[in-house]
């Protein structure tokens, strides 16, 4: 599969034996990359961006903050900045993240993933809960003798 980058802000892939053409337009290489990222556990956001559980909730805008795609004719090559949750392995989840993305792109969208590169910018660190104060209640037990 040859890649034309012909347009500034997509990507036509050209097959033989296709009757028509696809347009790939960056930002759609940049959103797969960040929601195959935050699939991983360990990884609490990417730069930027919202919390992985805001995700749904909020909807798929701003999705492509902290992933940098670049496409040359032959392959392409994904920079992404993610936050990780305290106490995960940065390597183990660096990988899977590598592994998630590269997956994830040449699944979808037939290019070729040549270079996944990861740089964590953070470490979530979960906030403690507030304490709930509890009133304790002193009973007094009584013994009676008969």
């Amino acid at each position: 599969m040859a890649i034309d980058m012909d347009r500034q802000d997509g990507y036509k892939l050209h097959e033989s034996g296709i009757f028509g053409e696809v347009q790939i337009a960056d930002e759609v290489v940049a959103i797969i990359s960040s929601l195959a990222a935050l699939e991983v556990e360990g990884v609490a956001k990417m730069s930027g961006n919202i919390p992985n559980e805001l995700v749904s909730k909020l909807g798929m805008n701003k999705l492509s903050k902290g992933v940098k795609v670049e496409v040359s004719p032959e392959s392409v090559n994904i920079d992404l900045a993610l936050e990780m949750k305290y106490g995960y392995s940065i390597p183990k989840v660096s990988e899977q993240v590598q592994e998630k993305v590269k997956s994830a792109i040449e699944s979808m969208t037939g290019l070729l993933v040549e270079r996944v590169n990861v740089r964590i910018v953070g470490i979530a660190v979960d906030k403690p809960q507030k304490a709930v104060k509890t009133q304790k209640t002193q009973r007094t037990v009584h013994v009676v003798k008969k």
